[in-house]
């Protein structure tokens, strides 16, 4: 039989620093990834628990530089959409944030989700069919941590119109887009999340976020 490994003390200490130095980093150095490091953050993704063990993630990598640009400008448009929508300070406040780390990051990753996997056999998501996009949202975290322990930063750009991106990206129409991922090392690491330190919004503490029933 084997045996569960015991985590001691120590790694649980560190595991827990890992969790709070996670961020969602905007800001780059330009400096390449190893290819290898990139290859290994994705595998240690797949190794995310899936719903049915379906693993409907689906990893596109965007290295053409025109696609790039037209992922920035998508990202752009929904920005000034939003932008439209903020008011007062806010308005002024939203402005000033710094949203994507496109122009900066060495590696752009987009993550979707494969509506119909033939893994899995539907085992699990028939009453709840969304545990599939929530099963890339594991992979994403997954990849996220394995990146935060390596001094890798990500960034999670969701402003963006997902038809745009399926055909700029020229992916099956019935894989629907998750997040994409803008991936190097962070030029300013913080332990703060960065929109609390622009007032943006701040932390709920846990207990606010607990009912009994």
């Amino acid at each position: 039989m084997v045996e569960h490994p015991v985590f001691g003390e120590r790694f649980r200490e560190e595991l827990d620093r890992l969790f709070h130095w996670r961020r969602d980093v905007r800001r780059f150095e330009r400096r390449e990834l190893p290819e290898e490091t990139l290859q290994a953050l994705i595998e240690r993704a797949c190794s995310a628990p899936s719903v049915g063990l379906s693993q409907p993630w689906r990893f596109v990598r965007v290295r053409d530089e025109k696609r790039r640009a037209d992922m920035r400008a998508i990202f752009e448009a929904c920005n000034a959409e939003a932008l439209s929508h903020q008011y007062g300070e806010r308005a002024s406040l939203y402005a000033r944030l710094k949203l994507s780390g496109m122009d900066e990051a060495p590696e752009h990753v987009a993550v979707f989700v494969d509506a119909n996997p033939a893994a899995g056999a539907g085992l699990g998501r028939g009453t709840m069919p969304e545990t599939l996009a929530y099963s890339a949202v594991l992979a994403i975290h997954t990849l996220w941590l394995a990146a935060a322990a390596e001094g890798i930063g990500v960034g999670w750009v969701s402003i963006l119109e997902p038809a745009a991106v399926t055909r700029v990206l020229g992916v099956p129409e019935e894989w629907r887009l998750v997040g994409y991922l803008c991936i190097g090392y962070p030029s300013e690491p913080s332990e703060v999340p960065e929109l609390e330190r622009a007032g943006w919004e701040h932390r709920i503490p846990a207990a606010e976020l607990v009912l009994e029933r």
